[in-house]
């Protein structure tokens, strides 16, 4: 079949190429619009259900969060419920198992919630978040006005009225979440005195104020043939408007207004969140939260787009300054890919002009590298896959791969040329090319193959690995089926077309040398070639030694294999590597019931201490919540995103080159040694620059972060949950955790969740005073709710803008205890006025400041951040110490999350995919050999290349993780391809001897073996090169996304080291051991 295809193509060469043409213009077009992004969109499926209400957590929890959790919990696909209690909100997360569709998910939560929503209390206000997550929190900025003439309220209503629906309008934007500054709120202010002197109740003040805000109509009426519409109006529209209204009037007629009974000021409403902006102050800013699924680089360039558009309106003075912008991470993280991916493809191009020394044999494998790529894009982009550093480098580490195939057959057909011309040229050159390429052709293609297929196990990975390794799996192994197909299709039609045996003759002299060298070529002996003639004189002797101590040798590498047994074992574990985002997101926690004042000195202070660090551009910080669903945040949660600076200008640190090294060449060095601070020393001096009373710190950053968050519910990559009955009982467990992990190594900072430790006035009831003067519960508890919370009680119509009305008691009538015990209470329609301490009891309690629960149980957090010490070792350790010194309640359990439930995943998914992995493999090989032998000694490289894989790891301090198996298992693949291409050439060298009647005896068979070994060492080692060096430069690749690559190239660098080196070791005696005893042996008998 594959012979008959390259006949075909031989034949219809000029369609080849024209096929191939039109497909990279294709793969050019396709590339040029493939979505761009830093990594794939790594969030789960997840719809949340958001409540309001003016409640303490625990009522909230108990009459919202509980119901709508329990309800959720039977919705199809639902993988996880979380809920979330704080003071007037309720959150719930649903999260829905892979591949869910997001408006599908959304659809059947509106189901489920449709049957919980009459069962909820008046007044809660229960709807769907934006189809978002906080990961799509891409871009922030803030409103700085440099003039110094707008006060935080004109800013804010500036951002909420007007800006906000700029920015809203651009197309993949869901919400614009606003922060900081001050929301506007008219406040009129009681004094219960002069109620009770006036005799008008609260109640009668609410009901007059909100029904003195409206518009009507009345309909039309028509004056000499002219139409009018007519309009009552009625709406507030100024503290003068609200001061006016009539309460009612005293017995000899005159008004009683607003006025007389209080003051009607502008002032700001409940603030739950703050934010700051390098230490300064308040600022007000806003959070542009991406729709779920959308191309993360073109939301944000149609963002700024459209704020360029606005700037010539804003108010004088003021400025939109952009602080987070995703955008900036994306185009770094393509940019080292991309320079990386250049990297390799000169690498390769160079070592395979270097071996060759012929140009028009050099001209088809380079060729192939980029024209594989871009057909490559066709599918790519019809995939739905985004370009990012994993997507893109599934093409890196197929580079040095992708082109074996051509250069096997490229390098027969130049060795046989070689033969042609020491053999007079006897016969058409021609047909020794076509015989040759279809010599190699098959195996070839089958090695080739075999990599790209030895990867599709990969896709079987759930959940967030999933969704991180799928897109390389998928670039790798469409990569390597094109590169394969290519190798039947356009290089043997190349070799044909560019395959001339004379020398053009032509003027001006020059040019014709030029076209002689380029299209024409020499080819020189193999022998005689400066590297492969070097290669042979080398190798050649090594082999002889082998096949003389052949059991020793066998025997020294099982030792070996065996000696790498130990070393694996201690290697450390971890989920992923660190993705350099650029930034930090520094995310401390205080202790619950803090004030929004306190929460806010807390964050300014600890925003300027991190902006004097010089690797730091700018601080964004906030406390507490924006206005977004996306954002569940509590007062005592600060999150402070950290803007550093490109790593050319952080502090340099002395290194072995610094003293002597030029500037050209530390530019090198810098890759191997880097001579600044690492961002773990930076955020260490930080860390300790931050020891704050009461402040419990963790570290992350922010995509990272907000993926925990999403995924597990945690805010640092490693926690832990407890789940029980009691919330006080969960915060006692919490602080033995605490205690115990604080001492354990490796443990930076650990901080339990005090879900206990909120601060409350509880007003009970006597139910036998209440009696006494008439009065419900439902009348005294109205006047807790007006009186003292006060209460929204209309809202404003100014145009665009919307501002609440507020009525309640001055501030000095509900201060402190004193004042709250002398409220009064209206009795008997408001004719008597009762203190509240004559009907009720009130006191100080503590209690949950905010309640978590995960799918129906009572949850506590307990917050880890780690250094110098792998996730898996530490978890080990710590979690027998904690079986031996936390004693549990019953009913109550102890959980570890975070990256933990993620590397437990891996493990147990690995268990399934390697040995997918090695069976696809086998098949392949047999399908190629049709020889069980055979294919058992191809899958030698196995183990060889498992000695170089981890003792490499070993020795650059790498744990093992998702990275490192995905590179492992992409070894699979290449440790098949350099077994296939070693044992073809023994057997070209075998089936060479056995036809000219050389295989007598054993030393006639050792000479056929050294041949196939030592006389082609060329081919191989060029293989083995490309693959090789071709990986080295990712390696020495910085930036965003660097390490994540060399976790993957690592182990496939050091397996490709010793596997090739064992092979050129072990391969020629176990071949010789097979074939004397198993085939010539037997024959002779």
């Amino acid at each position: 079949m594959i012979n008959r295809i390259i006949d075909f193509s031989i034949r219809n060469r000029f369609a080849v190429f024209i096929i191939v043409a039109l497909s990279c213009i294709a793969g050019w077009w396709s590339m040029q619009h493939v979505s761009l992004d830093a990594i794939p969109d790594l969030s789960d499926t997840q719809v949340i259900i958001y409540s309001r209400w003016d409640r303490s957590p625990d009522i909230i929890e108990d009459q919202v969060t509980y119901p709508i959790v329990t309800a959720m919990l039977g919705s199809p696909k639902v993988k996880a419920v979380r809920g979330f209690s704080d003071f007037g909100y309720s959150y719930v997360y649903i999260i829905f198992e892979d591949g869910t569709d997001i408006y599908w998910a959304r659809s059947r939560t509106l189901e489920y919630l449709s049957g919980v929503l009459p069962r909820l209390p008046q007044g809660v206000r229960t709807e769907i978040g934006p189809d978002a997550t906080g990961l799509g929190w891409v871009f922030q900025y803030v409103l700085v006005d440099e003039s110094g003439t707008h006060s935080l309220d004109e800013l804010r209503s500036f951002q909420d009225w007007y800006l906000r629906y700029y920015l809203k309008s651009v197309p993949g934007v869901a919400e614009v979440a606003p922060l900081g500054g001050f929301n506007r709120q008219y406040q009129v202010n009681l004094d219960p005195n002069r109620l009770q002197a006036y005799g008008v109740p609260i109640s009668r003040v609410i009901e007059v104020v909100r029904g003195s805000n409206n518009d009507v109509g009345g309909r039309l009426i028509e004056f000499g043939g002219t139409e009018y519409n007519v309009r009552g109006r009625g709406y507030i529209k100024s503290v003068q408007d609200i001061e006016q209204i009539v309460v009612s009037a005293s017995d000899s007629g005159t008004p009683i207004r607003i006025r007389d009974l209080g003051q009607v000021t502008l002032g700001p409403d409940i603030r739950r969140g703050v934010a700051d902006l390098d230490g300064k102050g308040d600022v007000v800013s806003g959070i542009v939260v991406m729709r779920q699924g959308q191309n993360a680089l073109e939301v944000i360039d149609r963002i700024k787009t459209k704020i360029r558009e606005i700037e010539p309106g804003l108010p004088q003075g003021v400025k939109i300054v952009p602080v987070y912008d995703r955008s900036e991470l994306i185009r770094r993280a393509i940019d080292t890919t991309r320079t990386t991916l250049i990297e390799v493809i000169l690498t390769v191009a160079v070592i395979i002009t270097l071996f060759l020394r012929h140009a028009p044999s050099a001209m088809i494998p380079i060729v192939t590298i980029p024209i594989a790529i871009l057909i490559a894009f066709i599918p790519f982009r019809a995939l739905g896959i985004t370009a990012n550093i994993m997507s893109l480098g599934g093409i890196a580490i197929a580079v040095g791969a992708l082109v074996d195939a051509a250069i096997v057959v490229v390098e027969q057909t130049h060795k046989k040329l070689e033969e042609w011309e020491k053999g007079g040229r006897k016969g058409d050159y021609y047909t020794v090319v076509v015989n040759a390429i279809k010599q190699v052709a098959g195996p070839s293609f089958f090695a080739l193959l075999v990599i790209g297929v030895s990867f599709l196990p990969v896709l079987t990975l759930e959940g967030e690995l999933g969704r991180l390794f799928k897109p390389l799996a998928y670039t790798k192994t469409l990569v390597m089926v094109v590169a394969a197909l290519l190798a039947i299709t356009l290089d043997p039609a190349l070799r044909v077309f560019l395959t001339h045996m004379r020398n053009f003759d032509f003027k001006p002299q020059w040019l014709c040398k030029l076209t002689n060298a380029v299209f024409v070529g020499k080819i020189q002996p193999e022998e005689k070639h400066p590297v492969s003639g070097l290669l042979i004189r080398i190798y050649e002797p090594v082999v002889r030694w082998t096949l003389r101590w052949k059991r020793v040798v066998i025997g020294s590498s099982v030792v070996l294999v065996l000696l790498t047994i130990p070393v694996f074992a201690k290697l450390g574990s971890e989920f992923m590597p660190p993705l350099n985002e650029g930034a930090l997101l520094y995310m401390p926690t205080t202790m619950p019931g803090i004030s929004i004042s306190e929460a806010q000195r807390i964050l300014q202070v600890t925003d300027r201490i991190i902006s004097q660090f010089p690797e730091v551009d700018k601080v964004l910080g906030k406390a507490g919540r924006a206005e977004t669903a996306t954002d569940p945040a509590p007062l005592s949660m600060l999150e402070t995103v950290v803007i550093l600076k490109p790593i050319s200008q952080w502090r340099k640190v002395a290194t072995w080159y610094s003293t002597w090294a030029p500037d050209w060449l530390k530019s090198i060095f810098r890759r191997i040694t880097p001579d600044h601070i690492s961002q773990e020393d930076l955020v260490n001096e930080m860390n300790d620059a931050l020891q704050i009373t009461g402040v419990g710190n963790s570290w992350t950053m922010p995509i990272k972060g907000r993926i925990d968050m999403l995924t597990t519910g945690l805010r640092t990559p490693i926690g832990l949950k407890i789940s029980g009955a009691d919330v006080k009982a969960i915060e006692q467990v919490g602080t033995q955790v605490e205690s115990v992990l604080s001492a354990i190594k490796g443990t930076r900072s650990v901080f339990a969740e005090r879900t206990g430790g909120g601060y409350f006035i509880d007003i009970e009831w006597n139910r036998s005073e209440l009696a006494r003067y008439g009065l419900t519960i439902d009348e005294v508890q109205t006047v807790v709710q007006n009186a003292i919370g006060g209460d929204n009680v209309t809202t404003t119509i100014e145009g665009r803008e919307r501002y609440p009305v507020n009525v309640r008691y001055m501030r000095d009538f509900r201060g402190d205890f004193g004042t709250l015990s002398r409220v009064l209470v209206p009795a008997a329609g408001g004719q008597r006025q009762i203190p509240l301490s004559q009907l009720a009891t009130i006191k100080e309690v503590s209690g949950p400041s905010m309640i978590r629960d995960e799918d129906g149980l009572l949850t506590g957090y307990v917050y880890l951040d780690l250094t110098d010490r792998d996730p898996k070792g530490y978890i080990e350790e710590a979690d027998r110490l904690l079986r031996e010194k936390v004693k549990l309640p019953p009913g109550y359990a102890i959980t570890w999350s975070g990256n933990y439930e993620a590397m437990q995943r891996l493990e147990e998914r690995l268990k399934v995919v390697i040995p997918i992995t090695i069976i696809l493999v086998l098949f392949l090989l047999y399908l190629n050999t049709r020889s069980l032998a055979k294919t058992t000694i191809i899958l030698l490289a196995v183990p060889f290349s498992a000695v170089g894989a981890i003792w490499f790891l070993h020795l650059l301090g790498y744990n093992m993780s998702a990275a490192t198996w995905v590179g492992l298992i992409a070894l699979l693949g290449v440790d098949a391809e350099t077994g296939v291409f070693m044992l073809l050439y023994l057997d070209i060298a075998y089936e060479q001897a056995k036809k000219e009647g050389r295989l007598n005896n054993l030393n006639e068979l050792r000479q056929a073996v050294i041949n196939g070994a030592a006389k082609r060492v060329r081919p191989k080692f060029m293989t083995v090169a490309t693959m090789f060096l071709g990986l080295v430069p990712i390696m020495w690749a910085t930036g965003t996304g660097a390490d994540v690559m060399k976790r993957i190239a690592a182990p496939m660098i050091g397996g490709i080291f010793t596997s090739f080196l064992l092979e050129l070791l072990v391969y020629p005696a176990i071949y010789e051991i097979w074939k004397w005893n198993f085939e010539l042996k037997r024959s002779k008998s």
